[in-house]
């Protein structure tokens, strides 16, 4: 059947179904009906930690919608538990995507709801939501936000950094060479940084960040909205170094870096300056990673940089 638009109808979302499961959640020991909602995919953002920290709205229409894709079907049932939400999972993750997606258009095409949630905050931030919502709104269908929380938007309002220009870069690359490689790329970028990072690489991760970006302020945010939620802040060379001394501190964390001063190129145009750089890189880094480190940090030439390198390096005698 066509519309006088000439394109096809959709099948609108089926009220008889929607009496065949129970579409409730539980809120203060009180069952309260879901309201049916239209056929589409809604992204609806989940707690980073704290369970209390969901939406009625997002609690609503997990419970409305037919099937939930989530990364883990074990995390997200414990928030179904929590609000004694019945409606069914389904993974999506990157192992699977690729066959689930075309899966979840078919139930879109039928005229179903279908939610999307990450293991926690805002889908889309390093999942692959991304790609669902693009084959969703490229099949034509409508894509719905339920916004709430982020881990990267609670991060910046506890760091005590400016937050009216930020950048999230994510994770960063587990190899050494590609991290410091990238960290440097970043330097010069006139805006808070944000990473996330995985416990057991913290140490690593802040010893490049202070050899590359020096002593930047900076807040270590962990297990934000958790029992053990920390947030240390200080100059990156003093974090590395309790990172160092504790490489089995665990959680989840997203490290939030301040801007690089405004006057950063001018205060490092002298040879004192740059020398003290890359003093500071050439005790953790290789020659070429420091060069690169110190060059985009410092705004300075490279070919400047790496003759002044190779003539500390050669006068301690280390030309690595």
């Amino acid at each position: 059947m066509m519309t006088d638009t000439g394109a096809p109808d959709r099948p609108q979302h089926s009220l008889a179904g929607a009496a065949q499961k129970s579409r409730t959640f539980r809120l203060y020991e009180r069952d309260i009906a879901a309201r049916p909602v239209p056929a589409g995919l809604y992204v609806v953002a989940t707690p980073i930690g704290n369970l209390g920290d969901v939406t009625l709205r997002a609690l609503e229409t997990l419970a409305a919608v037919d099937i939930v894709a989530c990364e883990d079907t074990r995390v997200t049932r414990r928030l179904f538990e929590r609000y004694g939400i019945a409606t069914p999972l389904s993974p999506y993750h990157d192992y699977n995507a690729a066959s689930a997606r075309p899966k979840i258009l078919t139930r879109l095409e039928a005229g179903e709801a279908v939610g999307l949630v990450s293991d926690a905050g805002t889908p889309l931030v390093s999942d692959p939501g991304f790609k669902l919502v693009c084959a969703t709104l490229e099949a034509g269908h409508q894509v719905t936000t339920l916004p709430g929380a982020s881990s990267v938007m609670a991060a910046l309002a506890v760091a005590g950094l400016p937050t009216d220009r930020f950048f999230f870069e994510g994770f960063l690359p587990a190899r050494d060479m590609a991290r410091r490689a990238r960290i440097s790329e970043l330097a010069a970028v006139p805006a808070t940084l944000l990473f996330f990072e995985s416990g057991q690489r913290m140490a690593a991760l802040l010893a490049d960040l202070a050899a590359i970006l020096g002593a930047r302020a900076a807040a270590i945010c962990r297990e934000m909205t958790k029992l053990h939620e920390e947030v240390p802040r200080g100059e990156l060379p003093a974090l590395a170094q309790i990172y160092r001394e504790n490489a089995g501190i665990r959680g989840e964390f997203v490290v939030v870096v301040g801007p690089p001063a405004t006057a950063a190129a001018t205060d490092h145009d002298t040879a004192a300056d740059l020398d003290g750089m890359l003093r500071e890189a050439l005790a953790t880094l290789s020659l070429k990673d420091a060069v690169e480190a110190v060059a985009g940090a410092s705004g300075q030439q490279r070919r400047r940089v790496y003759q002044r390198a190779l003539a500390l390096a050669k006068a301690n005698g280390d030309v690595r």
